[in-house]
């Protein structure tokens, strides 16, 4: 009963941001795109301040950088440590209103906080929380944005964040390389921004997705200790097993969480590139470019990011 609950109070909050941006459009209606895309992005950037303000831990990630495998992860311990719901995806307060001892826990992209608080060169509505930035190679990041851009994007948030726009005829390579929201310059300016910051935040942990992915117990265990929960090696164990890649695709596969919304479902089940568990390799960029390319990739990686994330 207590999940039911949590399930329409969180329906209810979903449903209350979306009227709030469809009044927003309406009382906008016949202004330049850009005023509103301007305001709108002033909209989500409150209610993701209000989230922040509130949250005892934040994780924070550039998109298809591996939040929704981390979190995963992370919900399954605490339910295995509380005994908390099957198959519920832990949000910003819906553990912790099953159970006190759970974190309110912030997952964001830190997409419109900026747009705010009109601080765009730093970051210092993070500065007294607790956060761990979940990193990935940008050239990765990228290629995953141009799937996630071509299959996967909701329409609404192609122009706020900077795609092209749908059905543009672009290359793979030129989109890595160009100037967009996906892109891997947006994804180092993105990063670099969070390097030159770091220092300023009080308790930082930097979790890199290659580091996960090779040794996922160990760095498990070491974001429980930053975060301060408590876990035994059975429950760590579960949480590594039950969000492994083969089990994260066969549940996108079976929809398993389709109650949770969109972030866990195919957009078309025939189509492997439309699926949220893609293929999860790292360095996996390199297989969809020539030598020449790779390369070029490379060195502008090299160029522009900041050497704390040690990708070369």
């Amino acid at each position: 009963m207590k999940l039911v609950i949590q399930n329409l109070r969180q329906a209810t909050q979903t449903g209350r941001k979306k009227l709030s941006r469809r009044i927003l459009h309406f009382r906008m209606r016949g202004q330049p795109e850009a005023d509103i895309l301007r305001e709108e992005r002033k909209l989500r950037g409150i209610e993701q301040h209000d989230k922040l303000r509130k949250a005892d831990i934040v994780f924070v990630s550039f998109g298809k950088s591996g939040r929704t495998w981390l979190r995963m992860m992370v919900s399954h311990l605490f339910r295995v440590k509380y005994g908390l719901p099957d198959n519920a995806i832990l949000g910003f307060d819906n553990f912790h209103n099953l159970n006190r001892s759970v974190p309110k826990t912030f997952f964001t992209h830190d997409n419109y906080i900026k747009d705010y608080t009109g601080d765009f060169e730093t970051k210092s509505p993070f500065y007294d929380k607790p956060v761990v930035l979940l990193a990935r190679d940008p050239r990765d990041v990228a290629v995953s944005q141009f799937f996630q851009w071509k299959f996967r994007i909701k329409p609404t948030k192609v122009a706020i964040n900077n795609y092209p726009p749908r059905g543009s005829d672009i290359s793979l390579f030129d989109f890595v390389m160009g100037d967009n929201g996906g892109s891997m310059r947006a994804v180092t300016d993105y990063l670099n921004l969070w390097a030159k910051e770091a220092d300023q935040v009080e308790r930082f942990h930097l979790l890199r997705y290659e580091d996960l992915r090779a040794q996922p117990r160990d760095q498990l265990r070491k974001l429980l200790d930053f975060i301060a929960v408590e876990a035994n090696e059975a429950q760590v164990n579960a949480a590594v097993d039950y969000s492994s890649y083969e089990n994260m695709k066969s549940m996108e596969t079976k929809q398993q969480f389709r109650l949770a919304g969109g972030r866990m479902m195919p957009r078309d089940k025939d189509n492997p590139d439309s699926y949220k568990v893609r293929r999860a390799k790292v360095g996996g960029y390199r297989d969809y470019f020539s030598d020449e390319e790779v390369a070029a990739i490379d060195a502008r990686l090299a160029e522009t990011l900041d050497s704390l994330f040690r990708y070369e």
